[in-house]
């Protein structure tokens, strides 16, 4: 990978290393144009961080019908016209992830993510917050006394999970079954056309019952719940709202979390200066979500004939909007690839979308990860990453998921004193 030369033909999808340190292939990307056409799946890659937002934006030339599918899943028909948008309409359920929310297009995207936010208010999101406290206390408890943990499994996992599903008011003698089912089964299963059937099963039996017997709980909201119109919703509709959030909510903030703190293990001149001042914490946690975001990217697929960055694509050319490579883009950012805990623009990275389509549970990630450094800081002197598991400093071994839309470890291991 060391050789620029040999980019020219690295799979950007396939290829089983090119995840462990993606960048130096986004650079060689960047120097064809923000714009490039990767012709070995045609496709074009936008990693310009004006031309990302541009796509986020156009609505009315880009459909977000293909976001997970890609050019690797074709709908049964040819893409043919000036206008391709009613045979999405026609055709859309064909493709994987076509019934979850990221998938949608106005005007049914405006009417559900609607639906979302009157789930997730600023209300609710500060009524979760005491939990959200205290289970990263009481997870923290599990291991504390070893001096040592797995981050992902014995914390991050099960904390963002249980954060969600109190949020979403999960009845408390249910909880533990869902720490069990989707541990074990959503990570694996996230690329399948319905991967979270647990999930439907157990919201649809939940919303059913509070509708037909409304108590004085967070389900019941979550239940009677309308459209922003003031239409009650099918039952479906809540059910995989309340899904998609509950499985990309946890395992994205998750690895935020992962690679939080396996960058205070490898830097402790960062680690010292957030135990110095916490109020660092909160820069921290954008310029990583800026240098290594849980979410690397979506495609697009074009309704009507549109320009991006210069380049006239016609309807039906499909786009990967690099996200986390814009993030990265020097024109905006410089010296894109410093860790920088005083960038005065750090603010501004695309880890959580843009437009319409920015990540509604973002508040709620951000106050996950900043509870979670502030318990380890407290709780944890000396946070560092263990060298039998990942190897010196000088020569760190950490495995990254092997997939190109995701980015995280899969797991990592710490050692550290108790400081109770």
């Amino acid at each position: 990978m060391s050789d620029a030369a040999d980019f020219s033909t690295v799979d950007l999808f396939r290829d089983q290393e090119l995840p462990q340190n993606p960048y130096p292939f986004y650079d060689w990307v960047r120097e064809h144009g923000p714009i490039w056409y990767y012709p070995l799946w045609d496709v074009w890659l936008v990693t310009g961080y004006d031309e990302v937002i541009a796509v986020y934006h156009d609505q009315k030339s880009w459909s977000n019908c293909n976001t997970v599918s890609g050019p690797f899943f074709k709908m049964s028909v040819p893409l043919e016209g000036d206008d391709i948008s009613q045979i999405i309409e026609e055709h859309r359920h064909e493709l994987p992830f076509s019934d979850q929310l990221p998938s949608f297009d106005p005007p049914k995207h405006t009417a559900h993510r609607g639906l979302l936010m009157r789930l997730i208010t600023p209300k609710r999101l500060k009524e979760n917050e005491a939990f959200l406290w205290s289970f990263a206390d009481e997870t923290i408890d599990g291991f504390v006394d070893r001096g040592e943990c797995e981050v992902l499994h014995d914390y991050a996992i099960p904390y963002t999970l249980m954060v969600i599903a109190d949020l979403l008011g999960v009845p408390d003698e249910d909880r533990d079954a869902f720490l069990e089912h989707l541990t074990t089964r959503v990570r694996a299963a996230r690329m399948e056309h319905k991967p979270l059937e647990y999930l439907y099963d157990q919201f649809t039996r939940y919303i059913e019952d509070r509708r037909a017997n409304p108590r004085g709980d967070v389900m019941t909201e979550l239940a009677q719940a309308t459209f922003p119109d003031g239409t009650l919703p099918p039952v479906d509709d809540v059910m995989r709202i309340a899904a998609n959030l509950f499985s990309a909510g946890s395992e994205t903030t998750a690895r935020l979390i992962g690679m939080c703190v396996r960058t205070l293990g490898d830097h402790p001149e960062f680690q010292q200066r957030l135990r110095d001042d916490r109020s660092l914490i909160g820069p921290f946690i954008e310029e990583m979500l800026r240098t290594e975001a849980p979410l690397k990217g979506s495609f697009k697929l074009a309704k009507t004939r549109t320009t991006v960055g210069g380049v006239e694509l016609p309807p039906g050319t499909t786009v990967f909007v690099m996200t986390d490579a814009a993030s990265r883009d020097p024109r905006q950012f410089e010296c894109p690839g410093e860790f920088r805990l005083d960038r005065p623009n750090g603010r501004q990275h695309l880890a959580f979308g843009h437009g319409i389509h920015t990540c509604a549970g973002a508040p709620l990630a951000r106050a996950e990860a900043h509870a979670t450094l502030v318990r380890f800081l407290d709780r944890m002197s000396e946070i560092r990453i263990s060298e039998p598991h990942h190897g010196p400093p000088t020569a760190r071994r950490y495995e990254y998921d092997p997939t190109y839309m995701l980015r995280g470890l899969r797991e990592l291991h710490i050692e550290f004193t108790p400081t109770e």
